[in-house]
């Protein structure tokens, strides 16, 4: 019985595994953060509840801008119920080809990899929820599709438990 229940544990967490980002190392046009998030951009985006109930949907305005290797992304959302936000991301690539990534509403550092098309990231975030804050970890990928659009899908969970998918489309112009 003991040799059944590993089994299925085991199982469920290899559910759970996400590819590993150099899956798509031939996957083209070749993702270059310093490239596609220089300028202005423009994304839309929804969250929805792991069942699939639409939650929220927002707009984003974002700036980006590079010296070297070290880029700020100033992004301010709109949200359909009329509230607002921002986030200022500061990215570094870091000499092993990784990179980290700062914001206030972070906790710690997020760190990601880039191969091919795709960028892979993960990060905690200070989520306010009601009257208080939650930290929620963020499995995040983004797939370059041309050189205009990249979408972009998120898997928000706390404690291990997926709470729900943020899925976004950016449009530079």
């Amino acid at each position: 019985m003991r040799l059944i229940i590993a089994f299925v544990f085991a199982l469920a967490l290899a559910g759970c595994a996400s590819p590993d980002v150099e899956h798509y190392a031939n996957e083209t046009p070749e993702l270059r953060l310093q490239d596609y998030f220089n300028g202005e951009l423009e994304a839309w985006g929804m969250f929805q509840k792991r069942d699939g109930e639409l939650v929220r949907r927002f707009h984003v305005r974002m700036v980006g801008s590079w010296e070297g290797d070290t880029g700020v992304l100033d992004e301010y959302f709109t949200y359909s119920d009329g509230s607002t936000e921002r986030r200022v991301w500061t990215l570094v690539k870091q000499s092993d080809g990784t990179w980290r990534g700062t914001a206030d509403d972070v906790e710690g550092e997020a760190v990601g990899e880039v191969s091919g098309n795709a960028f892979h990231w993960r990060y905690t975030l200070r989520l306010k929820v009601d009257d208080s804050t939650w930290l929620v970890d963020f499995d995040d990928w983004m797939y370059l599709i041309d050189d205009k659009v990249m979408l972009n899908r998120a898997t928000m969970s706390k404690w291990g438990v997926e709470l729900g998918q943020v899925t976004l489309s950016f449009i530079k112009p």
